[in-house]
């Protein structure tokens, strides 16, 4: 289910990543979606996608995401 903004992101999503990193999980992760449709275990897929995509951009510092 492709989320249609960062509010429907999961609760871990929201609750580790800043906003411009929940705006890549987000377009990735629906991105993913569309592309992946034939596989059987498309969600799954899709968010190993969104956050690959989120750790090109940020890096865990601790406890927190930062931009890299």
């Amino acid at each position: 289910m492709p989320y249609r903004s960062t509010t429907d992101l999961p609760d871990r999503v929201k609750s580790h990543l800043p906003a411009h990193a929940q705006e890549i999980y987000m377009k990735a992760f629906n991105h993913a979606w569309e592309e992946y449709a034939h596989k059987e275990d498309r969600e799954a897929t899709a968010h190993r996608v969104a956050w690959s995509a989120v750790e090109k951009a940020y890096r865990k510092a601790g406890e927190r995401w930062v931009p890299k």
